[in-house]
C-alpha cells in the first residue's frame, strides 16, 4: 500500500468513523480487519469507533465495507451509514438521493444539509419478553435484529444503569451466542421519546450513540405500546435521532417504512502515514 493514505473523520451523533475512498482498492480482503483495528486504536493512531471503506458497486451508487474498532466486520451501522452517505454526496460519488449496498442489504438515503435520512431494511428478527438472568436476577428483555442484533432493556432511569457491567454480561450471554449482541438500555421519556444508552459489541464499551440500537429501541417500544412514531431518541452524547415506522401487525411483530434520520458531521481530513499502523 502506498502512503500517505487520505482519510476523512466523521461523527454521527457521537459515533466517530474513519472513512476512506477505496474505489481503487489498495487493501486485500484479508488485510482489512487488522488495518481497521490499528487505525481505530485511540491514542496510537487516528482512533474511531469504526472504519468505513467506500467501494464501487454495479447496481448501487456504491458499496461499503464496515469494520468495528476491534477489527470485526459489522453488517450494518445506522450512524456510520449516515456518515457514509454524506461523505459520498460531498465527494461526488453519489447524488443527494442515493442507494448503497451493505452486508445487511440495500440502503437508501437522502442527504439534506448536514442531516441524512436512511430507509432501513425491515427487522430480520424480533422477539419479545425474553426472560434472562443478568445483574444477579431474572429480567425481561426485548430483542430485534435491525441489521445487527440488539437486545433492549426498558428501565425506569438509565442514568443509574450499570451500562458497562450489564451490557458486557448480556453481550456475552449464552442466549445470543455465537454472534453476541449489542445491548440498549431505554428509558421512556414521553409518548414519542426515549433516552437510550448502548453497549456496542466490537467496541466493547458504551458508545455515545448507536443508530441501529436507536431503531431497535423505538420499534420495540412501538410494538409494546410505549411510544408512537415518529420517535425522538436522545443518545448518551445528547444528540437526537428520529425514527419513523408503521406497525403492520403487532402480534406478528411486523413493521414497515422504517427510517432513521439524524446528523452526520465532518470533523477533519488528513493523511495516514505508515507509523499509524504500528
Amino acid at each position: 500500500m502506498n502512503f500517505p493514505i487520505p482519510f476523512t473523520k466523521m461523527s454521527g451523533t457521537g459515533n466517530d468513523f474513519i472513512i476512506i475512498d477505496h474505489r481503487q482498492p489498495f487493501l486485500k480482503d484479508h488485510e482489512i480487519a487488522a488495518f481497521a483495528a490499528k487505525v481505530c486504536k485511540r491514542m496510537f493512531s487516528v482512533g474511531a469507533d469504526g472504519l468505513i471503506l467506500i467501494e464501487n458497486h454495479a447496481e448501487a451508487n456504491f458499496q461499503w465495507q464496515f469494520f468495528n474498532g476491534d477489527g470485526s466486520r459489522a453488517e450494518m451501522c445506522g450512524n456510520g451509514a449516515r456518515c457514509a452517505a454524506r461523505y459520498a454526496y460531498s465527494k461526488g460519488i453519489a447524488p443527494a438521493t442515493m442507494s448503497f449496498m451493505t452486508v445487511a442489504g440495500l440502503i437508501r438515503a437522502e442527504v439534506i444539509g448536514d442531516q441524512v435520512k436512511l430507509e432501513m431494511t425491515p427487522p430480520m428478527e424480533t422477539r419479545q419478553n425474553l426472560i434472562l438472568n443478568f445483574g444477579g436476577e431474572e429480567r425481561t428483555i426485548q430483542f430485534s435484529n435491525t441489521g445487527v442484533p440488539h437486545a433492549v432493556y426498558f428501565v425506569e432511569s438509565n442514568g443509574q444503569t450499570p451500562v458497562k457491567e450489564w451490557g458486557r454480561e448480556l453481550r456475552m450471554h449464552h442466549h445470543f451466542q455465537p454472534a453476541g449482541t449489542n445491548v440498549n438500555f431505554a428509558q421512556i421519556t414521553g409518548p414519542s421519546s426515549l433516552k437510550v444508552r448502548t453497549y456496542e459489541r466490537g467496541v466493547e464499551d458504551e458508545t455515545m450513540a448507536c443508530g441501529t440500537g436507536a431503531v431497535a429501541a423505538a420499534l420495540l417500544g412501538g410494538l409494546l405500546g410505549h411510544v408512537s412514531s415518529p420517535v425522538s431518541v436522545t443518545s448518551s452524547g445528547g444528540e437526537i435521532l428520529t425514527i419513523y415506522f408503521d406497525i403492520v401487525d403487532r402480534e406478528k411483530n411486523l413493521v414497515r417504512g422504517v427510517f432513521l434520520e439524524g446528523p452526520a458531521s465532518f470533523i477533519y481530513e488528513g493523511e495516514l502515514y505508515q507509523e499509524a499502523l504500528r
